[in-house]
C-alpha cells in the first residue's frame, strides 16, 4: 500500500497500511491535546470518515486494478507450441518488434511480428526466418557484423541445425548457410556476448541432449564464426539450459552463468581478460543442485552490482527457486522471500521495472508441471525484497509458459510483457501466446538506445548507472545491456529506468565494453535518448534541431495561461508517427504534456498548465519525435 497524497493504494504489503493507520491515530491524539473539546470531536469524526473511505476504497473489489492488459491481435490469437520470446527492432524504425520460436517436435514455422507504430503488429510470412520448420528453442538477436542492423541466431533440438540469420540492411533476415554452425544440435538456447572483448559479438549455445557439450563460437569479423573447442567454457558435458552473460564483479569483463537441469550443479565462469575465464568452485550457486532452467542478472537492491535469480524445475514436479544477493563479488542466498518460497516448475524469468518506481521487479513463467502453472509477477519493495503482485497480470491462466521478456511496444515509457506459451504435454492443445500492454501510472522514466563504436554495435555488455532523488532519497540504479535476459527470453536492447517522482537524473554514467566512459548530467526524465559511444555528451539530451522541422515559441515572453508553439514540417513524416510536446520548469519538473499528431505544413500547438497559472520564470518546451528531441526556452512574464 502506498500513499500518494490522496489515496492509499493496496499492493499486498500490510506493513505500510498499518503504519499509516498508526500515524492517523497519533495525529488525532496530538490534536486532541491542543484543541478545544468541540474541535477535537469534529476532527475525530473527520478522521473516522477518512479511515472508512480508505478501507472501502482499497479493499472493495480485491485491490488494485490490473497494470498489464492483453493486447488483441495476431500475437494473442495465432496458435502454436512456443518457446523463446525476443524483443528486437528489426527495421530500425524505433518500434519494438517481436519474435517467437516454436518447438514442436516435428517442426513448426516460427513467428515474427512487426510493430507498425500505431498499436498494431503485422505478422511476417515471407521471410526466411519464418519459413524454416525446425523444432526451435532459444534465440538471440544482436548486430553481430557491426553494420548497424540486427541479426539473429535460432537454436534447435532433435539433432537439427542451429540457424544463423544475417540482416540484409532492409530489415530482412536471410539465412547464413556458411556461418560455421555445427550440425546435429540439441540446443536449448543461444546468447550473443563478446567473450574476448574485441568489439565483435561471439556466441554461446547450450545443449541438454546429444553429447551435451556446449558450443562457443568466435566471431571472425567477416560474417562467419569459428567453433572453439579447447576453452574452459565448453569443457563440461552437462545438460545445460540457460546461459546469461553479465559482469557481476564490475571489473569491465563479462562473466557467464550457465543453468544446468536434472539436479546437476550450475556454473559461473569469471572473465579474467583476453578471452580467458576461471570456473568458480565454491558457493551455493554452484554447489547446490536443482533442475535449473533459467537465470537472470539484475541489481535488485540498487547497491551497484548484479544479483542473480535462478529458476528451477523437475519435470512435472515443482522445485523452489533461488535468489542470491551480490555483496561486492560474493553472493549470499536469500532464503525467506516469496520469490524462493513457492514450489513451481519455472522455465522463464526476466527483471524489469514494470511500475517505474525505481527498482527491478521480476516475472517468472512456469511450464511442464502437474500443478502451479500460473505465471508470477513479483514486485520489488525498494529494498530487494518482493511481494506477489500477480494480480497485476491481465492474463494469468493456468497454461504452460516458456520464455518471457519485457519491452516498450508503444514507446510510452512503461514496460510491456510478452510470454511464449507451450503444450504442457503430448495430449495438451496448442494455444496463443501472450502480449500484455502496461497501463502506466504517474511515475517517470528514462529510455536509452545505445550504439557502440569501439565496442560491439549493439552495445551488449554496456553498463548504465543513473543517480536521482526518488521519494526524497538519493539512489543509484544499474542496468546492463544483454542479448539474453533469461532462458529463452530477451528483453529489449533499449535500456529502461523507472524514475518514480524524480524530476531529473542528476548523473548518467555509461561504461562501454571497450572501457570508455561517458557522463551526462541534469538529464530530463520522460524521454528516449540515442547515445553513440565516444560522441560529445554535454547537450546530447537536448538537440536544438530536427531536419525538416522548425519550431518557434510565441509570444516570448509568454502569458501565464498557456505556451504557444508554431511548428512547420517541411519533410515527409510518413515514418515518424506520433510525437509528444511537453513543458518543463528549471528543475526539470514536467508541468504539462500532450500528444502531437504530426503533419506536413504549419501547426500551432498550445501547452496548457492544468489548474493554476504558470509562475513567472524560465521554462523549456521539449518536442519528442521517437528518439529525436528539440528544445526551446520560453520566459513567462509576471
Amino acid at each position: 500500500m502506498a500513499f500518494d497524497g490522496t489515496n492509499l493504494i493496496w499492493n499486498g504489503n500490510l506493513k505500510p497500511y498499518v503504519s499509516y493507520v498508526q500515524r492517523l491515530f497519533l495525529f488525532y491524539r496530538a490534536l486532541e491535546a491542543i484543541k478545544p473539546r468541540t474541535m477535537s470531536f469534529l476532527i475525530k469524526q473527520f478522521l473516522k470518515v477518512s479511515l472508512i473511505f480508505v478501507l472501502i476504497h482499497n479493499f472493495h473489489g480485491g485491490g488494485r486494478a490490473q497494470a498489464l492488459k492483453v493486447l488483441p491481435g495476431p500475437i494473442t490469437s495465432d496458435i502454436s507450441d512456443s518457446r523463446s520470446v525476443n524483443f528486437l527492432d528489426l527495421n530500425n524504425d524505433g518500434w519494438e518488434d517481436l519474435y517467437i520460436s516454436n518447438g514442436k517436435e516435428g517442426g513448426q514455422p516460427d513467428l515474427l511480428y512487426l510493430n507498425n507504430g500505431s498499436g498494431e503488429f503485422i505478422k511476417v510470412t515471407d521471410m526466411a526466418i519464418v519459413k524454416a520448420s525446425n523444432p526451435s528453442d532459444g534465440a538471440s538477436f544482436a548486430d553481430y557484423n557491426n553494420d548497424g542492423h540486427i541479426d539473429g541466431i535460432i537454436s534447435s533440438w532433435y539433432g537439427a541445425e542451429d540457424l544463423l540469420y544475417l540482416n540484409n540492411g532492409n530489415g530482412n533476415l536471410e539465412y547464413n548457410a556458411s556461418a560455421g554452425m555445427v550440425t546435429g544440435s540439441f540446443a536449448e538456447t543461444a546468447s550473443f556476448g563478446d567473450y574476448d572483448n574485441d568489439g565483435w559479438l561471439d556466441l554461446y549455445v547450450t545443449n541438454s541432449g546429444g553429447g551435451k557439450d556446449n558450443y562457443l563460437y568466435r566471431n571472425l569479423q567477416n560474417g562467419k564464426f569459428e567453433r572453439v573447442t579447447d576453452h574452459i567454457l565448453v569443457q563440461d558435458t552437462k545438460p545445460s539450459r540457460g546461459a546469461i552473460w553479465g559482469d557481476f564483479n564490475n571489473d569491465g569483463i563479462t562473466d557467464l552463468f550457465v543453468a544446468n537441469e536434472s539436479d546437476v550443479s550450475n556454473d559461473i565462469f569469471l572473465g579474467t581478460g583476453g578471452g580467458n575465464y576461471e570456473k568458480l568452485n565454491r558457493g551455493g550457486i554452484i554447489v547446490k543442485t536443482f533442475g535449473s532452467m533459467t537465470g537472470s542478472w539484475g541489481d535488485i537492491d540498487n547497491d551497484g552490482d548484479l544479483d542473480l535469480f535462478i529458476g528451477n524445475s523437475a519435470f512435472f514436479k515443482g522445485q523452489r527457486n533461488q535468489l542470491y544477493k551480490n555483496f561486492g563479488g560474493s553472493f549470499a542466498e536469500i532464503t525467506d522471500d516469496p520469490v524462493v518460497n513457492a514450489n513451481t516448475c519455472t522455465f522463464g524469468s526476466a527483471f524489469g521495472d514494470y511500475d517505474n518506481d525505481g527498482d527491478l521487479d521480476l516475472v517468472v513463467t512456469n511450464g511442464f508441471c502437474s500443478s502451479g502453472l500460473r505465471n508470477t509477477l513479483y514486485e520489488n519493495q525498494g529494498d530487494g525484497t518482493f511481494v506477489d503482485a500477480s494480480d497485476q497480470l491481465g492474463l494469468n491462466a493456468s497454461v504452460c509458459s516458456f520464455g518471457v521478456a519485457w519491452g516498450d511496444v508503444n514507446n510510452d515509457g512503461f514496460l510491456d510483457l510478452a510470454v511464449a506459451n507451450c503444450k504442457n504435454n503430448n495430449t495438451d492443445t496448442e494455444r496463443p501466446n501472450t502480449l500484455m500492454v502496461n497501463q502506466g501510472n504517474d511515475n517517470n522514466w528514462l529510455a536509452l538506445k545505445l550504439t557502440g563504436v569501439q565496442s560491439n554495435r549493439s552495445a551488449i555488455g554496456t553498463q548504465v548507472r543513473v543517480k536521482a532523488t526518488i521519494n526524497g532519497k538519493i539512489s543509484w540504479q544499474l542496468r546492463e545491456v544483454s542479448a539474453q535476459s533469461g532462458y529463452a527470453g530477451q528483453n529489449s536492447l533499449v535500456v529502461h529506468f523507472g524514475m518514480g517522482d524524480a524530476s531529473q537524473i542528476d548523473s548518467l554514467l555509461i561504461r562501454w565494453p571497450a572501457g570508455t566512459q561517458q557522463v551526462l548530467t541534469n538529464v530530463l526524465v520522460n524521454q528516449k535518448l540515442t547515445i553513440t559511444e565516444g560522441t560529445t555528451t554535454s547537450n546530447q539530451n537536448q538537440l536544438t534541431s530536427i531536419p525538416g522541422l522548425s519550431m518557434e515559441v510565441f509570444p516570448n515572453p509568454g502569458a501565464a495561461e498557456e505556451v504557444r508553439v508554431r511548428l512547420n514540417f517541411t519533410a515527409s513524416l510518413a515514418t515518424w508517427g506520433i510525437g509528444t510536446i511537453a513543458l518543463y520548469d528549471t528543475l526539470g519538473q514536467s508541468m504539462a504534456q500532450r500528444e502531437l499528431k504530426l503533419r506536413k505544413g504549419e501547426t500551432i500547438v498550445s501547452i496548457p498548465k492544468p489548474g493554476s497559472r504558470l509562475a513567472a520564470g524560465m521554462y523549456q518546451v521539449v518536442l519528442q519525435i521517437e528518439d529525436r528531441t528539440m528544445t526551446r526556452t520560453v520566459m513567462i512574464r509576471p
